[in-house]
């Protein structure tokens, strides 16, 4: 069995290290004939490259995609497509005073304990820079999706250090480098990351996301949810710590008859509380799901830790590193959203005579 392989039908597998020569992905299940948008691809792959402003890490990489197999003029072949990106911008050398630390936040320890050893140059696997492999085969099954059925993902950033968006306002959303829905609320979540990084510190946020045009039916109860899935998938990416649907733990104060979703004629709802899920199934209303991000765990602030041989020492976290990962993660929510979606089509397709 691999953790470095995600889906049933759809599969995708990551590979690479933030600081070896280079990180991919290989994407097995695509459709012989899909046409497959390498402008889009590198539209995404632009949303999460790092340097893009002044709220994220300098690091500079092009990210270009270079596609090894798969692809014949443009379109899928139906074999696996191996996507590699070549890293041209390290600096192994920042973590040379550190290699011998474990840094609160980050899984240094937990790693070199289950595997014996690890990769103190930025992480190895653990690093937020595996993320451009996964928008790579995100773009492939967004595309997917809306060939099948027109469906369309999308995510912003609900809230930053406390604040919130007062309006959802999609067309706002890549009209500041915190990609947040609400003008307003986007010029105060860039107060408070520029804030933190002048106090060599990070905050959080949530991401919202949707999907519209889901058809009814995307989803393998028992265990194969779509819920249960979208969270694995969520909750796979680096520095998420929770995730709600629909009402989401707003739920528990509710009773049942204002939580309860009325079904009109016609198949719709007169809310969606449910947030577009019946039984772990897509009811084919909106699927809305939000998740929690941590504060970015690299900070120049000193911080106590411990040196392998379990001595006190002090931290700090040298190099170049996001103040607030929300901005940048927003395409990788929709991304593993996508991942999801494709591979529960595609399933859907095979499940039932009816």
């Amino acid at each position: 069995m691999s953790s470095n392989t995600f889906g049933t039908l759809f599969r995708v597998t990551t590979f690479g290290e933030s600081h070896g020569a280079a990180l991919g992905c290989v994407v097995d299940g695509v459709p012989a004939g899909l046409p497959l948008d390498l402008d889009a691809m590198k539209y995404e792959l632009a949303r999460r490259r790092p340097g893009q402003s002044g709220m994220t890490t300098p690091r500079k990489e092009a990210d270009e995609p270079e596609i090894l197999s798969g692809v014949l003029n443009g379109v899928a072949t139906g074999a696996p497509i191996a996507i590699l990106f070549r890293n041209t911008n390290q600096h192994s050398a920042d973590y040379d005073a550190i290699a011998n630390l474990y840094r609160p936040g980050h899984a240094d320890y937990a790693w070199e304990r289950k595997f014996g050893l690890r990769d103190a140059r930025g992480g190895g696997r653990t690093s937020g820079r595996e993320t451009v492999a996964r928008v790579a085969a995100g773009t492939i099954a967004k595309q997917i999706l809306f060939e099948m059925h027109r469906i369309t993902i999308r995510a912003c950033a609900l809230e930053i250090a406390g604040i919130r968006a007062q309006e959802i306002d999609w067309s706002q959303v890549e009209r500041n480098p915190v990609r947040a829905p609400d003008a307003g609320a986007a010029a105060l979540m860039i107060q408070a990351v520029e804030a933190a990084r002048a106090d060599h510190d990070s905050v959080g946020g949530i991401i919202l996301c949707e999907a519209t045009g889901l058809p009814v039916g995307l989803g393998e109860p028992v265990f194969d949810k779509l819920d249960a899935l979208t969270a694995h998938a969520i909750l796979s990416i680096g520095g998420v710590k929770g995730i709600e649907f629909g009402a989401g733990f707003e739920a528990a104060a509710m009773r049942g008859s204002t939580h309860n979703d009325p079904i009109l004629p016609g198949g719709e709802f007169a809310s969606n509380n449910a947030g577009g899920v019946l039984g772990g199934i897509s009811n084919g209303d909106v699927f809305t799901f939000r998740c929690a991000v941590k504060p970015t765990a690299s900070i120049a602030r000193p911080q106590m830790t411990v040196d392998r041989s379990g001595a006190p020492a002090e931290i700090s976290t040298p190099g170049r590193h996001d103040p607030c990962l929300v901005p940048r993660m927003v395409p990788v929510v929709e991304a593993m959203t996508a991942i999801v979606l494709a591979d529960l089509l595609l399933i859907a397709k095979n499940s039932s005579l009816h």
